[in-house]
């Protein structure tokens, strides 16, 4: 077989390997969730520190296509929370935006304190979600766009798992779309539950 052909072959063999390896990882994930053995290393995080670093991180992606991401939270909020788990969550969540939303266009990154709970909002412009695909978004082996192929679009996995990590913090998430926007939003408690219950 010749180099260059040999080279081709390796190289789809390594792209394949490293799919199945991220499909795998998102299965062991599922259903560590799904055996609620989830273990929450709660910590006190900036929110405006955070978002903005993931927002960087996003860089670039969103260059090549003229997008912008906006990060609009107060000085000083913060949240009790795994910080890691909720990486998770807003990563997921930014990356839909990035892949749905339009070229040149920004995506809206806004949290702000309600009563006892911190509301963090995700918005894009972007092509709205079908009404009825709305209430299924965030089920295991939901995808979108079943249009996609399976090295760009994933397992259908990673708002399901965000939905896991958000509820097993004692919040929610939800979304809501039409022709102008598409936000997701997520409710997270402030406090420890042994601040609530001391409050």
């Amino acid at each position: 077989m010749p180099p260059e052909q040999k080279a081709k072959y390796v190289g789809i063999t390594l792209e394949k390997a490293y799919r199945l390896e991220q499909l795998i990882n998102e299965f062991f994930e599922i259903t560590r969730f799904n055996l609620q053995t989830v273990v929450l290393n709660k910590e006190k995080i900036n929110l405006m520190f955070m978002l903005q670093q993931m927002a960087d991180e996003f860089y670039p992606m969103l260059t090549p296509q003229g997008k912008q991401m906006s990060v609009n939270v107060p000085d000083g909020l913060t949240l009790w929370g795994d910080a890691d788990k909720l990486a998770r969550v807003f990563n997921n969540i930014l990356k839909n935006a990035i892949v749905y939303s339009y070229e040149n266009s920004v995506i809206d990154i806004s949290a702000q304190q309600h009563d006892k709970n911190i509301i963090i909002t995700f918005t894009n412009q972007g092509n709205p979600i079908p009404r009825e695909k709305l209430e299924t978004i965030f089920e295991k082996f939901f995808r979108l766009d079943t249009s996609r192929s399976t090295n760009t679009g994933g397992a259908g996995l990673g708002l399901a798992i965000a939905k896991e990590i958000v509820n097993a913090h004692g919040g929610n998430i939800f979304v809501q779309s039409d022709t102008e926007k598409t936000v997701f939003t997520a409710v997270l408690p402030q406090k420890q539950e042994k601040d609530k219950l001391s409050a």
